[in-house]
């Protein structure tokens, strides 16, 4: 009975080094923009910047410890991330420029890639193989969080206490985090001694294959969520809803805890297409009502479909992702996962921006629904059909 327990102390401990990342990521995107305003006289390009090239250092992060967590250790990877995490917080205190400010976010994220790259292999690992999709669902929650905590902190101390504060508390949560990695453990990988191969320079090196299908559907789907994350606000104002649109994203993750372990013990009782296309019907509606949102009601109704189509799609496509990965290559896959899922979320509002003056932000949201449906169709192809079949093989 003990190989199928969930909740044990490692995955309790390593969900809380996610959660106390995520939380100083979020704390610090709302209002890192506003500090090089008022700090460095920054433009609005500038400040975008940014705020943005966090994702870009998170991505190379990711991409650059793919191919080297399994020949470095997983553990040890992670000491390595948590500490240059500490360093990179640290880095925020020295008041050096904007450019320095900009080369600091940049390895911060770098940071962030490497040590969440090592928490999401570790507990891909550590969760019994029967309770995949319920432990993963589990773990993204502590992610899910820190997306509405981490913004309330950080508004909330932008308003009532000074940025030393505010930087402060990131690295004593970046020291918090590194001292509960010491009493994890990682178990050695059984069954298998293979390593990737780093001699060379070749794809499979940085991308796991196998992982690329589902990935590409998180890709897509997180380009159409990016522009809830980035847009909502201007949009509020748009439309006059700013008082209810700050209840936005508590209404989003009350949706995604509520769902979550029902959304992963069905994925792991009758598969992923379960909850994969339910979640397609969830998001497409919530976009398409946030397109056509006039009172609090319609936004904040959007605000939990989006919950319920996104917060749990993303939870199930990373299990997917390791699912379809031998055990060796399990680091791989979870960078690829947050590879594609970053590239969507990072470069989203960049390219969406250019729509921005052509068409009403209302319009945007509806196009964005029609293409989270039409990505339904792209998962059948690319996964839903062979999960159908393995799920029919498996009952006959």
């Amino acid at each position: 009975m003990s190989n199928t327990k969930l909740w044990t102390k490692d995955f309790i401990i390593i969900s809380s080094v996610n959660f106390l990342l995520t939380l100083v990521f979020y704390l610090l995107i709302v209002i890192i923009g506003v500090y090089a305003v008022d700090e460095y006289a920054a433009t609005a390009s500038q400040a975008g910047l940014v705020t943005g090239i966090f994702i870009v250092g998170t991505l190379i992060g990711r991409l650059f410890i793919g191919r080297s967590i399994e020949a470095i250790g997983r553990k040890r990877t992670l000491f390595i991330g948590l500490i240059l995490y500490i360093i990179t917080t640290s880095l925020y205190f020295l008041q050096l420029g904007i450019a320095f400010l900009i080369i600091t976010r940049l390895l911060h994220g770098a940071a962030l890639g490497i040590a969440s790259t090592a928490t999401g292999t570790i507990v891909a690992q550590i969760i019994p193989k029967t309770r995949k999709g319920e432990g993963i669902g589990y773990y993204s929650m502590s992610a899910t969080l820190a997306t509405a905590i981490g913004p309330f902190i950080g508004l909330y101390m932008i308003q009532h206490s000074n940025i030393q504060m505010i930087f402060s508390l990131c690295l004593t949560l970046g020291i918090l985090s590194l001292i509960n990695a010491f009493f994890v453990y990682v178990p050695e990988l059984k069954g298998s001694t293979k390593t990737i191969e780093l001699k060379g320079f070749k794809l499979t090196q940085f991308i796991e294959l196998k992982a690329v299908p589902i990935a590409l559907i998180t890709l897509i789907t997180a380009f159409c969520y990016s522009s809830v994350l980035s847009f909502i606000n201007f949009y509020a104002i748009e439309i006059d809803l700013v008082r209810t649109a700050s209840y936005f994203f508590l209404v989003y993750s009350i949706a995604v805890l509520i769902s979550r372990p029902f959304s992963g013990r069905l994925m792991d009782v009758k598969g992923a297409n379960y909850v994969m296309y339910p979640a397609f019907i969830f998001l497409t509606s919530g976009m398409l009502i946030l397109g056509s949102a006039h009172n609090s009601f319609t936004l904040l109704l959007a605000g939990s479909l989006i919950g319920l189509g996104f917060g749990n799609m993303q939870s199930c496509t990373q299990a997917i992702a390791i699912k379809m990965t031998p055990p060796e290559r399990m680091g791989l896959a979870t960078s690829t996962f947050f590879i594609f899922l970053d590239a969507g979320l990072g470069f989203g509002p960049y390219l969406l921006g250019f729509f921005i003056p052509a068409i009403s932000y209302s319009a945007l949201y509806m196009i964005l629904g029609v293409v989270v449906l039409a990505s339904s169709g792209l998962y059948f192809l690319l996964h839903g059909k062979k999960e159908r079949a393995a799920v029919k093989a498996v009952a006959g």
